[in-house]
């Protein structure tokens, strides 16, 4: 197990999955950080407390690897997490555990800072970097919710809660790493972009990669609309065709019309709304492709399809750039294309998956779009994705039936 040098500064990461060791946590102990990774995985805690480093492998055309140091491991649930958020050497606490995890771990933060504040060590900042518009502020509510007015006048002036946007593709583990399973591998790109407002004390030592603004919004929803939107839609199309990775879907010339169709759309509201220069988005896009038809990432699309409930919730990444857009009167044939191919994510490992497949048999596609997507019959909208469902449905049917027919052969 390793320990900070003296005066080293702290920061407390609650998720050591890949998202964890590979992005966030990585840049903070590139940054002169030590790094206290908090999770409820014990094996996973353990992996970390018996090694020293772990290799972060960046999948460029020449590949490259960042050795990272300067870290240890700590069971979410024990009291060594609080006692790192109460030690005045600690600077940040930052997440990535996934949206429906931040209401579990605000306990636990809770309690930390209460200790903080009795030992009287400072102001610190609060980041959770999650796929999720207001992600932090969310956070902030289910904190204070476990403290007395007094706690909360004092969290108020000294900690800072601030949104961010965050944005790199990290696929599944592979059997490669065996002798270190801590090892990961990412994309070479990475964005992390903090609102400079929220915060409550300086961000020192500067966090490489970490870039402050006051316009935080429209970073959140062009990332949001468009590397998840279109993530999400060319995992969702790929599935359909029966395809097993991202950039195969992307050379699939049927799914790259319908997911360039889509971002269109969604690239119109967001020049409408936020005043992006056109050319400027248009190549913004042009990378996002890039990214997604790197075979090197080998990004399965039943990854990026997971938890399609949360992907159909309100203001996130198929149903915001679709309400965005009809806001303005704006046209959302493709976006409602990638809903509804969401509609047929049917991976019966994924609860969420299971959830809404098993609601359409029971109640019918018409009420289940209605129920998730809360469009209701009737609706443009609504019509729109059942058309569509009903057409891809078909085609995912002629397809399951051909690789069932060869199958037999």
């Amino acid at each position: 197990m390793q320990e900070p040098q003296p005066n080293q500064p702290q920061a407390v990461h609650f998720g050591a999955g890949n998202i964890g060791r590979g992005f966030i946590g990585a840049l903070l102990t590139e940054s002169g950080y030590f790094v206290v990774f908090a999770d409820v995985d014990k094996n996973l805690i353990k992996e970390l407390n018996s090694h020293n480093s772990y290799e972060v492998h960046v999948l460029t055309d020449k590949g490259r690897t960042e050795e990272i140091r300067s870290f240890t491991g700590a069971l979410s649930q024990k009291a060594e997490v609080p006692l790192a958020i109460a030690s005045p050497r600690t600077r940040l606490i930052t997440t990535a555990v996934g949206p429906n995890v931040l209401e579990k771990i605000a306990p636990v933060i809770a309690k930390g800072l209460k200790e903080r504040r009795l030992a009287n060590a400072g102001a610190l900042n609060v980041i959770a970097c999650e796929n999720m518009v207001g992600q932090t502020e969310t956070l902030k509510k289910y904190v204070q919710s476990h403290l007395s007015d007094e706690e909360n006048a004092w969290l108020s002036e000294h900690i800072g809660f601030a949104n961010c946007s965050v944005d790199r593709i990290i696929p599944a583990p592979t059997s490669r790493f065996a002798n270190n399973p801590l090892d990961v591998c990412v994309e070479e790109f990475s964005e992390w972009i903090v609102d400079e407002a929220l915060l409550r004390a300086p961000i020192d030592p500067p966090v490489q990669g970490m870039t402050l603004t006051d316009s935080l919004q429209g970073y959140i929803e062009r990332k949001l609309f468009t590397l998840n939107c279109g993530h999400a839609i060319t995992a969702y199309l790929g599935f359909v065709h029966g395809l097993e990775r991202v950039d195969q879907a992307m050379a699939n010339k049927e799914i790259m019309e319908e997911v360039r169709g889509a971002l269109r759309e969604s690239g119109a509201a967001l020049v409408k709304k936020h005043g992006f220069d056109a050319d400027e988005h248009e190549r913004y896009v042009e990378r996002v492709f890039s990214r997604f038809a790197n075979p090197k990432l080998h990004d399965n699309v039943e990854r990026v399809g997971r938890q399609p409930l949360r992907k159909l919730s309100k203001g996130d990444r198929l149903l915001g750039p679709t309400a965005m857009a009809r806001a303005y009167g704006l046209p959302i044939d493709h976006l409602a294309r990638g809903i509804a191919a969401a509609f047929l994510f049917d991976v019966k490992s994924d609860p969420q998956s299971a959830e809404m497949i098993g609601r359409i048999n029971e109640n019918g596609i018409e009420r289940a779009v209605a129920e998730y997507t809360g469009f209701e019959e009737g609706n443009e909208v609504h019509d729109k994705v059942i058309t569509a469902y009903k057409e891809l449905k078909a085609k995912k049917d002629r397809k399951t039936a051909g690789a069932a027919l060869l199958s037999a052969l």
